[in-house]
């Protein structure tokens, strides 16, 4: 019986044309430095703030100085030990600062990648959100970044493009509604990521 309908099925079928896929769509690359300076513009322009660091001793003297205005912290298990302040850890649902790591970024949108395997919790409860990514991990595209973590795709990933916002009440722009109010991101030369 299966095989009478998939041959009417298939007769039916011989004489339509044949669809053909597109070519997969391939857009000039843009050199490093260019693609951090589009990634700070459009960050910017999504209401982000981008802290460049040359160097991991850099990063930390920033730090430092970045958590003073904080009363505790919640990290993220994918910051290195080096990038932890020295504030009191909380649970991210309590903490005024979470703290996380990149997997990628991207540049023609200003959005960072985040992998649910450090957990979404100190991504989206703290008000302020401080997300860490080597500048090798700033991509072009966001086709360049997918293509780049392929080989350790995570569950699910987390596309940040600026402090959370809404207008869904009386077409007000409130941030902060669904997630952090203020994305901060560093972005850090010369640390392997």
């Amino acid at each position: 019986m299966r095989e009478r309908i998939l041959g009417r099925i298939g007769r039916a079928l011989e004489h339509r044309p044949r669809v053909s896929l597109p070519e997969p769509l391939v857009l000039p690359s843009l050199p490093a430095e260019e693609a951090l300076s589009l990634f700070t513009l459009r960050l910017s322009e999504n209401g982000g703030e981008v802290v460049l660091l040359e160097n991991l001793e850099a990063a930390q003297n920033w730090l430092r100085g970045f958590a003073q205005t904080f009363t505790g912290v919640a990290v993220s298990r994918l910051v290195p030990p080096a990038l932890h302040p020295s504030l009191p850890a909380l649970p991210p649902e309590e903490a005024p600062l979470g703290i996380s790591w990149a997997t990628g970024a991207v540049a023609e949108t200003g959005t960072v990648l985040l992998t649910s395997l450090e957990g979404r919790r100190t991504q989206l409860l703290p008000p302020s959100h401080l997300v860490f990514v080597p500048q090798e991990k700033v991509y072009p595209t966001l086709l360049e970044a997918l293509n780049a973590i392929q080989p350790d795709l995570p569950s699910a990933i987390g596309l940040h493009s600026g402090p959370s916002k809404s207008a869904d009440i009386g077409q007000i722009m409130v941030k902060g509604v669904h997630g952090p109010g203020r994305l901060v991101v560093a972005v850090l030369s010369g640390v392997q990521g």
